[in-house]
């Protein structure tokens, strides 16, 4: 697991400030590559790019976690606005939302995760 210390101030201001990176920005909102999504902090597996999809939001976006056991889900009221928050349940980091905008046919979810939370490790 990295030490805070070693976080790049990006992934520090999202992980630990529930920052947001730029929409189109993140090096895997645009990603086809077969593999595991691991949280970029401390490892945990995540999100399986079977269940990546182009929501067309500029972030990654995921049916499901691979593992709802991996993840936390919790009321944000950030911001002026109700969203379930996305955490990693290893780490405590700020993944991203969850959303009710998801394929219909894959339970209608769309987790939006930030990138650079994300470390994928190839098929």
């Amino acid at each position: 697991m990295k030490q805070d210390n070693e976080l790049s101030a990006q992934l520090r201001h999202v992980a630990r400030e529930g920052g947001t990176e730029a929409a189109f920005t993140g090096k895997y909102h645009d990603t086809h590559e077969q593999g595991m999504f691991k949280c970029a902090i401390c490892g945990a597996e995540l999100f399986s790019s079977d269940a990546k999809f182009d929501s067309g939001t500029g972030w990654p976006s995921f049916t499901e976690p691979t593992n709802l056991e991996h993840v936390v889900l919790k009321e944000d009221v950030s911001h002026g606005m109700t969203r379930t928050e996305v955490t990693c349940k290893n780490c405590g980091a700020h993944l991203g939302h969850v959303f009710d905008d998801g394929p219909a046919d894959k339970g209608g979810k769309r987790y939006c995760i930030n990138s650079v939370c994300l470390d994928l490790e190839k098929k």
